[in-house]
Formats: structure tokens, sequence, C-alpha cells
């Protein structure tokens, strides 16, 4: 019921003008056909067991080799797992937009995913995640719906740990390697009231609930991440986000954190 009430309060608390490029996850729609983006990240959190700040700079590349077909390789860097700053992952992602119903002012859409990835990082927490923590696969659907300005948006996917200590005996950390990920997530636009041209700045605001249950342990999180965007001459985008847990009993890093990122999208001709 707790969950339930959160998803209401995401999906009511926005609703008004908006655009489906969420800060913290994918939409079901994909960028234009034979377009190219490029996107710094950069992620900020105080690890309390290690009594530091710590961070990880993401770079990733995005390619839409047409309108329903969409690929990402990323690698990264971070000192959450070492003392100083060094190399930790790579990834690809691969989403494939299958349904479209498209309308006046109105769309609903849905994709289908996966992405692997490979980190030198041990998995010592409870949460599962592929963004440079621990080796691993994940596969889900996407649905999202655009309603004249408004865009709602919700995933669920499944998560494997392939870690080397799941399957070594001898290992004691009784941490999970299987995870099931849901989230919603919706926005409006605030700025401009009234579009004259594509050079003007959009500013969106958005608010998304992030959530994982182990399936191997009775383990979950529930996080909310606000976010702001800013848009410039329809080709690059500026966002902050800020994403903290409001339930759970899972190990993690950290309950809290921080992101900000940019990204150039260069069109195909």
């Amino acid at each position: 019921m707790r969950v339930l009430l959160m998803m209401v309060f995401v999906l009511g608390i926005f609703y008004g003008r908006t655009q489906e490029l969420y800060v913290f996850s994918e939409p079901a729609s994909n960028m234009p056909a034979r377009s190219f983006a490029w996107k710094e990240t950069f992620k900020g959190l105080y690890n309390a067991s290690d009594g530091r700040n710590e961070s990880r700079y993401t770079t990733e590349g995005m390619f839409a080799l047409n309108k329903n077909l969409m690929l990402h390789a990323a690698t990264g860097f971070s000192d959450m797992y070492s003392g100083g700053m060094q190399w930790e992952s790579a990834k690809l992602y691969g989403k494939y937009r299958f349904f479209s119903q498209d309308g006046l002012y109105s769309h609903f859409r849905m994709a289908a995913f996966a992405e692997g990835s490979l980190s030198r990082n041990k998995a010592l927490y409870d949460e599962l995640s592929l963004d440079g923590d621990q080796t691993g696969v994940q596969a889900g659907i996407i649905a999202t719906k655009l309603l004249h300005k408004l865009a709602v948006s919700s995933t669920i996917s499944l998560t494997e740990i392939l870690q080397s200590s799941r399957w070594d005996k001898t290992v004691l950390l009784a941490v999970p390697y299987q995870a099931v990920n849901y989230s919603v997530s919706a926005g409006y636009l605030v700025l401009p009231k009234a579009y004259t041209n594509y050079n003007q700045t959009n500013l969106n605001l958005y608010v998304e609930l992030l959530g994982q249950n182990a399936v191997d342990t009775k383990r979950h999180y529930i996080d909310i991440a606000p976010a702001a965007q800013l848009i410039f001459n329809s080709e690059a985008k500026l966002n902050m986000g800020y994403r903290f847990q409001v339930d759970g009993n899972m190990n993690r890093m950290s309950e809290m954190s921080w992101l900000i990122s940019f990204e150039w999208l260069f069109l195909g001709r």
C-alpha cells in the first residue's frame, strides 16, 4: 500500500506541461533516427561507512539506428571502491521500441531494453546497479504515455549480478545477486510558456520514484528523485537531480546522492 500511495503521489504532483526526457530513467521513445548524442555525467555521494565524499564520472555515447532501435555505450571512472580515482567499468545498452500509438498531441509507446556491464568492483552492498558498481545483465520493459504536454513513464526490469563471488561457496558475504527494479516518472515544462522558435531555452521539472526488491533476500529500497532540466537550442541538455531513500532495509553505499549531467545531440543528415 505504501508503494502504491507513493506512485499516486508521483503521478499527481506534476500534472502539467512536460517532456519525456527523464533524468534518472529512460523513456520508451528514442532519439531521432540516425542521430548521435554524447553525455557526461557526475554522480556524488557521502559514504558513511568510509566517512568521505565519493564520486563517479561517466562518458556515454548514444546512437539511434532508426526510429525504433537505439544503442548506448558507456565507460566510467570513480573513487567509490578505492582510495583514488581509477577506471571502473564499461556498459552496453540497447532499446527497441516495439509499439507506438500516435495521435494529435498524444502517444503511447512501449519498448524493451537489455544491458550488460563489466566492472572491476567486488559485490559489497545489497543494492544492485550496473552503473559502475557490479558486473551483470539487466532486461526490462518501458511504457510511456504522452497526453498533450504531460508525460508519464513506467519501467520494470530484472537484474542479474554475475560477480565470481556468486558461485564461490567460500564467500560468506550474503549480498543479493538478483533483483526486480521498477520506476514511475513524471514532470512538466515550466518555460517557455509559449513556443516561438526552437532556440528558446526550456526548463523542465521532474520527479521519479525508483525502487528495487531483491529476489534472493528480503531486502528492498524505495527512492524519490526530484530533478531540473535545461534544454538549449533543442540540442544541449543540462540535468541536475537529487535522489534520496524514503523506505528500505538494504545495506547501500549511500541512501542519498546527487547527479549532474550534460548531453549534446547531433542530428543525422
